[in-house]
């Protein structure tokens, strides 16, 4: 295991609300974390069908293009009676042409669920990959998954995504009706980040 060595990590993301929560993660490492944004990167196209395979297409890009160590993940839903669809394209079933809808992703899942057949429960886990590279090519990964079950109708008016039809093992609540900080302490990117500080930062 590569231990991360420098002062400075490059999130290879635009997204403002997952940079300001990684920035607190690190924040006792002594990190400063600055986001592709702020170096003018454009997002690469993630043409792999793993969630491993595209974080690393994002974080070695980044590496590459600025000389810095950078982090990406990728993260979805697995449904099991859908032969683990959305998987890597659980973004991708949201897109209208003009943004995301995620209501009527949610609504296409539950109408594939339907049509299956599946008897409920119908099982279903998050998962996120964490790929730390660096510019010399190296990388490492670290996953976190959450178990759980595609509940109908949805649930909740926090969080984001697909969080209103998951309901997580061992809770009765989905993550939609989780109060923001008790998500973040058993979600799937929790525990992949919980195994990188551990093995990287450690």
């Amino acid at each position: 295991m590569r231990k991360f060595s420098g002062d400075t990590l490059l999130v290879a993301t635009h997204n403002a609300g997952k940079l300001e929560e990684i920035a607190h993660l690190l924040a006792p490492y002594g990190v400063t974390v600055i986001g592709a944004a702020e170096k003018g990167l454009p997002e690469p196209e993630e043409t792999e069908t793993s969630f491993v395979g595209n974080a690393r297409i994002k974080a070695h890009a980044a590496a590459r293009a600025t000389g810095l160590p950078a982090l990406a993940d990728d993260s979805g839903i697995v449904i099991d009676a859908l032969d683990g669809a959305p998987g890597v394209y659980t973004a991708d079933w949201a897109e209208t042409g003009s943004g995301r809808d995620f209501i009527m992703a949610m609504g296409k899942a539950h109408d594939r669920l339907r049509e299956t057949g599946a008897p409920q429960p119908w099982t279903a886990r998050f998962c996120c990959t964490l790929v730390l590279a660096w510019p010399d090519g190296h990388d490492e990964v670290f996953e976190g998954t959450v178990e759980g079950r595609v509940v109908w109708p949805m649930r909740g008016d926090q969080g984001h995504g697909y969080d209103p039809i998951f309901q997580p093992d061992g809770h009765e609540v989905t993550f939609a009706e989780m109060d923001r900080w008790e998500k973040n302490r058993i979600s799937h990117r929790a525990r992949a980040f919980a195994r990188m500080i551990d093995g990287a930062f450690g």
